[in-house]
Order: structure tokens, then C-alpha cells, then sequence
């Protein structure tokens, strides 16, 4: 087990949609990128939805995501965990991020998306119980994990699912 901080997020202040993973990878944590592990969905899906595709490079990407109002970030600030598997998470050891003062500075956020069911899982037993009636209004839904590990959906049907995220920043 190792102890391990995740990053400072991905946001401009036009961000609308807030794309929330629990805690950067091995492979992530290695190339100091979100989603950095080469089979990770993540980036193909951004690639086909807004164009920042995984050939361009991660500054690049990084700039298309906030151009189209899209910010990244991860529920957990840091934590204790063996290997890249949620999973293995030590839930004693979790530090939450301060999604009070992000959104408070960033309130243009109206939708939060969870990639996979642990970032979903931690939020609501974590974070939701900290927040105020001011962040009423944000709205949450759970999508398909574009982790390697989960790949009971092909890249075709994830795709189909987060294109709710273009829907939602084109409005």
C-alpha cells in the first residue's frame, strides 16, 4: 500500500459539466495525466465527442476539454491504495477534495457526471452530506467507467453513453 494525491483539475471558468473519477491510476499517476493508462476509454471518447483524441498532446487536450466547457477532477484529493483498483482503496485513508469552495468559484457547473460507479459511490457518502443547500442545484448522473478494467461495453456503446455530456454543453 502506498499513499498517493491525485491532481488539481482540469477547469476554466466556463465549465459547465464536471467529469469526476475517484482517483488517478499507477499509469496516471506515472505520466502525471488524468486517464493516462494507453487503454483507458477516457480520451477515445473525448477524442470522438470534442476532437482532443489521444495522438494530440495532453496540453492540447486539455484545452479543448476547457474550451468546450468541460472541467476533470477526481473525488478523492489522496488516499492509501495497493495497485490502480478502486477496490483496493483503503477508505480509512481517503482525503476528500473541497468541492464546496470549487464550486463556489467555478458556477457555471450545473452537471456533475461520475465515470464508473466508485467516484459515484464515494461523492454520495463523502461529499453530498458536506454540501450546503446553495449547490441544490447541481445534478448528478453516473456514467459508463472508460476504465480498462471495466469493459463489459464496447468503445462504440461508451461513447453512445457520455454523448449525454455534448448534449448537456451544447445547451
Amino acid at each position: 500500500m502506498s499513499d498517493i494525491a491525485g491532481f488539481t483539475p482540469i477547469v476554466s471558468g466556463n465549465a459547465k459539466v464536471l467529469i469526476l473519477g475517484s482517483m488517478p491510476s499507477v499509469a496516471s499517476l506515472a505520466r502525471q495525466q488524468y486517464y493516462g493508462h494507453p487503454k483507458n476509454a477516457f480520451w477515445p471518447i473525448m477524442g470522438a465527442l470534442f476532437g482532443a483524441a489521444p495522438e494530440l498532446c495532453y496540453q492540447q487536450r486539455k484545452e479543448i476539454l476547457m474550451a468546450n466547457g468541460i472541467a476533470v477532477w477526481d473525488v478523492l484529493q489522496g488516499c492509501n491504495r495497493l495497485g490502480s483498483l478502486d477496490s483496493n482503496i483503503k477508505l480509512a485513508s481517503i482525503k476528500i477534495n473541497d468541492f464546496a469552495d470549487f464550486y463556489a468559484e467555478y458556477k457555471f457547473i450545473e452537471q456533475v457526471f461520475f465515470n464508473g460507479a466508485m467516484a459515484e459511490k464515494l461523492y454520495k457518502k463523502y461529499v453530498l452530506p458536506t454540501l450546503d443547500q446553495s449547490f441544490s442545484y447541481l445534478e448528478y448522473q453516473r456514467l459508463p467507467s472508460t476504465s480498462p478494467a471495466h469493459a463489459s461495453l464496447r468503445l462504440e456503446e461508451k461513447i453512445e453513453a457520455w454523448k449525454v455530456i455534448k448534449r448537456h454543453v451544447l445547451k
